[in-house]
């Protein structure tokens, strides 16, 4: 990837934050005009924030904090410790990074408070199982295609 490129890709911890934004959001039941208008924002604003295509300031994250009844560093929980600017571009190998692809993904935030309530160790294992094979086969039809 040369340096352009890399430019115009949301930074990873504008994507964490924002994917933490979006789930406690809708974890409260918010919709992204309530928060933008709490916020003295546009709902587009909002959804810039959540996609991490533009940064949200420090004004508007403790704004933000309070809005949806989390502290500050609640938006950054989870995100891969970075040693420098070239480890911000490459953070996609971390657990963070994961779970910031994960929560953009339509149903996720349904499924993250769903599976915990499955009691049956097995049956999660099996669950997983599942959900790789069905990746499984989704990248063998990536590859023909």
């Amino acid at each position: 990837m040369n340096k352009d490129h890399l430019a115009r890709q949301p930074n990873p911890v504008d994507l964490h934050v924002g994917m933490r934004i979006r789930a406690r959001r809708k974890s409260l039941g918010l919709s992204q005009d309530k928060l933008a208008m709490a916020l003295g924002l546009t709902f587009q604003q909002v959804q810039k924030y959540e996609r991490g295509a533009n940064r949200i300031s420090a004004s508007k994250l403790y704004e933000a904090a309070r809005i949806l009844g989390v502290p500050i560093p609640f938006f950054f929980e989870g995100l891969p410790v970075l040693v420098d600017d070239d480890a911000a571009h490459s953070a996609g190998q971390g657990l963070g990074d994961a779970f910031t692809r994960f929560m953009a993904t339509q149903g996720a935030l349904e499924l993250a408070e769903l599976f915990p309530r499955i009691s049956n160790a097995k049956i999660r294992r099996h669950v997983v199982g599942m959900c790789k094979a069905i990746a499984d086969v989704g990248d063998q039809n990536a590859k023909v295609a």
